[in-house]
């Protein structure tokens, strides 16, 4: 049986417990209540949360009061050291929201502190940023809902981006290049059915652990 590695916050358990439930092959380790080995997982999520801790940021943050009020070192540490071993393992990781943000930053990239526009109400359930995308993304979708009040600004190593905001040009898809799978999206596949395709093909390339 695979392990799945992650972090998910109480608000969004309900909307991965519907996706996890169409994968009952999946063992989910959920580390914000549970020690998770990590040396026998078998792949990465990296879900949404607050944002990503001072401390771990590779840049200067000239206004802290942009930053959430509850920002999670604890979670922060975990997951930045999740990634590396995730990595060094040549396990599938798939980013969501904030988990874009960190994996982004782990392979020494920068962020945008603060943007307007991309947080409405209206954007977080439904399907309504209009993206383009490159011709060779992975997955492809006309329309996603993304809301979030950061974004990437400096690229980490070797990634390559798959699909901007159509009006704007902030990033929402990106790869790791030469990577079996290495996906991260800014905006929410788990709050959607229309997604499940992009699910799927992350949770069929775990690999299978011995626990």
């Amino acid at each position: 049986m695979p392990n799945l590695a992650t972090w998910i916050r109480p608000k969004d358990a309900k909307s991965f417990r519907a996706i996890f439930s169409k994968h009952p092959e999946v063992k989910v380790w959920n580390a914000r209540n549970r020690q998770v080995r990590l040396d026998q997982m078998g792949g990465l999520l990296l879900t949404g949360g607050s944002d990503i801790s001072p401390e771990f940021l590779r840049q200067d943050v000239p206004d802290p009061s942009v930053l959430d009020k509850d920002i999670d070192p604890e979670r922060d540490r975990w997951e930045f050291q999740a990634v590396q071993e995730a990595l060094s393992r040549g396990l599938p990781i798939l980013a969501i929201c904030k988990g874009l943000q960190v994996f982004n930053v782990a392979l020494g990239g920068t962020l945008k502190l603060d943007i307007r526009g991309h947080n409405l109400p209206e954007q977080k359930h439904r399907d309504v940023q209009p993206l383009r995308s490159a011709r060779r993304a992975s997955h492809r979708f006309e329309k996603v809902n993304s809301a979030h009040h950061q974004a990437i600004d400096q690229l980490g190593d070797d990634l390559e981006v798959e699909a901007w905001a159509a009006h704007d040009g902030i990033i929402e898809q990106m790869r790791l290049r030469k990577y079996p799978f290495g996906l991260a999206v800014q905006y929410h596949p788990e709050r959607s059915r229309l997604y499940d395709s992009l699910f799927d093909d992350f949770l069929a390339r775990l690999q299978t652990g011995k626990r």
